[in-house]
């Protein structure tokens, strides 16, 4: 069989991505490998997080040296994640569907393209702006008037802020989705006697279940590895699980940004160990979220199928 060079070029820039993702896994495995030794699965379940005395000796612990009383617990930081990403899910679900109905179905032609233009650039805003805005507007507003200690930042600040960063992602993927719905399923769900609200719910989300859930879990992904918006108005928790909406929190992502500085000054080199070992954690749950994602997709194509 002849290999063409054209052939063999683009096969070579397809294997480039899958490549560049299985290096950085093999790399998160061999250097946290011992961090894992070290932390076995008490790593997941503890909620303590002390890189411990980095002015003395080092102390050996199952074959490795490590700061003596270090102890390295992720709990708090895969709840943080978890929680903020799904309350910002849960907000911005709703708004993004509104949006995407209300640009499809509402807005005249001659400015729809101005009005979803607007919506898209809200998603390339830098995610230090959206923190700035939380720091000077959000939380203020939710110590003073929502919060019953005080104090803004915190899980529900953190949410917000994500929310207003995925929303236009889910609002542009479902409006591009909307607007190819074939005229004429609407045509014929209005000559059947539906109500406008009918038509879009009956007729026209069911056709775009699979791009929205899409959107969702791109956005979502988007929310799972925030770093310096979620830093700047989580609070910072550490050692504590959230108790409430006001608590204060850390998310993965938010937690290796802030806490690196501190880690490098670690003369056994554990503590950066242990914060790839998070970064790995971090990997296997968006990857767990993109494969329920694909189940729901092609659940909803057979679906769709079968209708």
């Amino acid at each position: 069989m002849k290999i063409r060079p054209f052939r063999l070029a683009v096969l070579s820039l397809s294997l480039l991505i899958p490549a560049a993702l299985c290096a950085v896994v093999l790399f998160l495995v061999l250097y946290s490998g011992q961090a894992m030794i070290f932390n076995g699965l008490h790593f997941l379940t503890e909620v303590n997080w002390d890189l411990g005395d980095l002015y003395s000796d080092p102390v050996v612990t199952r074959g490795i040296q490590v700061p003596p009383g270090a102890n390295y617990g992720i709990l708090v930081f895969v709840v943080g994640t978890l929680a903020s990403s799904a309350i910002a899910i849960i907000i911005a679900v709703p708004l993004a569907v509104g949006a995407a109905i209300f640009l499809a179905e509402i807005i005249p032609p001659k400015i729809r393209p101005i009005l979803s233009m607007l919506v898209e650039l809200i998603a390339v805003v830098p995610s230090v702006v959206f923190g700035l805005w939380g720091i000077a507007i959000l939380v203020p507003f939710i110590g003073r008037y929502l919060s019953p200690d005080g104090n803004g930042y915190g899980l529900l600040a953190a949410s917000i802020v994500l929310a207003l960063m995925i929303t236009p992602i889910i609002a542009s993927t479902l409006l591009d989705a909307l607007m190819q719905v074939p005229k004429e399923n609407r045509e014929s769900a209005f000559a059947l006697g539906a109500t406008h609200f009918e038509v879009v719910c009956k007729a026209m989300l069911p056709m775009v279940r699979a791009t929205l859930v899409g959107g969702i879990v791109l956005a979502l992904g988007r929310a799972l590895g925030e770093t310096m918006a979620v830093l700047m108005v989580s609070g910072g928790g550490l050692n504590i699980l959230p108790t409430s909406l006001f608590s204060p929190i850390s998310t993965i992502a938010s937690f290796i940004a802030g806490q690196l500085d501190s880690a490098e000054g670690d003369p056994t080199n554990m503590s950066v160990r242990a914060l790839a070992e998070i970064a790995l954690v971090l990997f296997v749950i968006t990857l767990a979220v993109n494969a329920c994602a694909k189940l729901l997709t092609s659940g909803a194509l057979r679906v769709r199928k079968r209708a």
